[in-house]
């Protein structure tokens, strides 16, 4: 499709990423030029033990998203040249043979799968997280769930919008790789480990997951009902191709230009999670290490945290408060800047200040529920560079612990980590801390906010490419402004003292969450 708009001729591609609290659209040309973009902001409930988020919600958010985007570009939209769905990973959403929804949506936030995950790693020889929809369905085996005999599919979010906008049944490989471990040589399903949990369960993984497909393939086409659900008003026509829905962070890897060896990104929202992608496979089997993929299929380690900027966003929250009752109007924005720009002044090791981001289970430390702690000695210089100091670099802790293992005891080299998501916002600031944490330099590019909506629309553009994704990207790429930041050799030292402190401190959090 050409869109004429007024003297120029481009061709324009969707991206939407379905994240944690905010669904985000974002519409490119083939350049890799925002166009325009929209958002909804949505939140997850805690109902009956589980986080979940009713699917009727979903698809509100996901066309309010829409016409907000398209009420930016000014101009109505009747057709698109690609569209591509991005999702947070993980999860259960089951469906029966018909498409009911079975259970709950099960989300990658809930750490209910402790028994499922520890079975299944020990079977396979390889680490199966408590998040990933093998252990969802295996869990519900072993409750014997009443909703298990009917399972016909299973999916993750992004693979379930892309099913109802097309009627097809697929899934990206970096997503895919969310669900069940990747067979890299084939990028398909671990044959073997699909034999063993049959023989175990029953189930056939082939039968009742998606179809893996890598960045470029066919995913199938907008159908009538899909632009229906998408566009209320009726503008949008059927029939555009739509490439492998994927998972956040794969859309993270892209947005990023992250994509080759040696390679990795941090993406930091309400979760946190550092990708890697290596050199080879790891030399034995880490808990507190996943292995997933690129896109393409190429393998990449991550350390994940189950939290982020969710406590940071509750204490914002309450400054907001303060400040209106003080005849303030500052937007939250502005709130951001000014206490993430103080927090430079604080000691480099938050002066003994510690605090605990959890507001949901920690697979990575043991804990299967969260409870947010601040905590500090009566010696401690408590002031609000400090605090907020301690808030950011609780941010990245749970996440250090995995890095630090893939560094220190799997050698993996390092040549670069670029940063992305709403918290590097404010210029320089959580990218420093970050470089502290991780002891390297981190880039951020001017694009990092736009975050996974504008990697997925990258990956529907490259529909129209011959070449390899990573020369696709790495020629987007080609002109990005960057900025690096290499934190002082003080800072380094600083955050090794905050994580001692952290570290020791986790028996108080343990404590901490039989309180909540």
């Amino acid at each position: 499709m050409e869109k004429v708009k007024g003297l120029q001729t481009t061709k324009m591609y969707l991206g939407i990423e379905l994240g944690s609290t905010r669904i985000k659209a974002v519409l490119i040309d083939e350049d890799g030029n925002v166009l325009a973009s929209g958002g909804h902001d949505w939140e997850n409930h805690f109902e009956n033990g589980v986080w979940t988020y009713p699917l009727e919600e979903a698809w509100e958010g996901l066309a309010n998203c829409y016409a907000d985007l398209v009420n930016n570009y000014g101009e109505k939209i009747e057709t698109l040249d690609a569209i591509g769905i991005s999702g947070m990973m993980h999860g259960h959403l089951a469906f029966d043979q018909n498409g009911n929804q079975l259970a709950e949506f099960r989300t990658w936030r809930n750490n209910i799968t402790g028994e499922a995950a520890d079975k299944l790693t020990e079977l396979f020889q390889y680490n199966i997280p408590q998040r990933w929809s093998v252990s969802h369905l295996y869990q519900a085996i072993l409750e014997d769930q009443p909703h298990v005999k009917d399972i016909a599919y299973m999916t993750t979010l992004s693979g379930y919008i892309h099913w109802k906008l097309t009627g097809k049944k697929v899934l990206g490989v970096g997503d895919a790789s969310g669900m069940f471990p990747i067979e890299i040589a084939t990028h398909t399903y671990n044959q073997s480990m699909i034999d063993k949990f049959k023989e175990l369960t029953n189930f056939d993984i082939n039968c009742v997951f998606p179809k893996v497909l890598v960045a470029g393939e066919d995913a199938g086409t907008l159908s009538e009902e899909g632009a229906k659900l998408l566009d209320k008003s009726g503008t949008l026509k059927a029939g555009i191709p739509m490439c492998p829905p994927e998972g956040d962070a794969g859309t993270g890897m892209v947005a990023t230009n992250s994509l080759s060896p040696r390679m990795g990104n941090v993406s930091a929202g309400t979760s946190a999670f550092a990708m890697l992608v290596l050199e080879k496979e790891l030399k034995c089997v880490h808990r507190s290490l996943d292995m997933v993929t690129t896109p393409a299929g190429d393998l990449v380690a991550m350390a994940h945290a189950n939290n982020c900027t969710t406590e940071i966003n509750s204490w914002m929250s309450l400054f907001k408060e303060l400040a209106e009752m003080l005849g303030s109007d500052i937007s939250m924005g502005d709130l951001f800047e000014l206490t993430f720009n103080k927090s430079l002044e604080g000691d480099a090791d938050c002066a003994k200040l510690l605090g605990y981001c959890f507001h949901s289970g920690e697979h990575g430390v043991g804990l299967t529920e969260g409870c947010p702690l601040f905590l500090h000695p009566t010696d401690a210089t408590f002031n609000m560079s400090n605090f907020i100091r301690a808030q950011i670099y609780s941010c990245f802790g749970v996440m250090k612990l995995g890095m630090d293992i893939l560094i220190n005891e799997e050698d993996a080299k390092i040549d670069k980590i670029l940063g992305h998501g709403g918290i590097f916002k404010t210029e320089g600031v959580a990218q420093r801390m970050l470089s502290a944490a991780i002891g390297a330099p981190v880039e951020v590019m001017e694009t990092a906010s736009e975050g996974g909506a504008w990697g997925i629309a990258l990956l529907a553009a490259y529909l129209d490419s011959n070449e390899s994704l990573v020369d696709f990207i790495n020629n987007i790429f080609a002109d990005a402004k960057v900025s690096v930041i290499d934190a002082t050799d003080d800072e380094k030292a600083g955050y090794e003292k905050f994580m001692e402190r952290f570290k020791v401190g986790l028996e108080a959090e343990r404590e901490a969450t039989k309180l909540c």
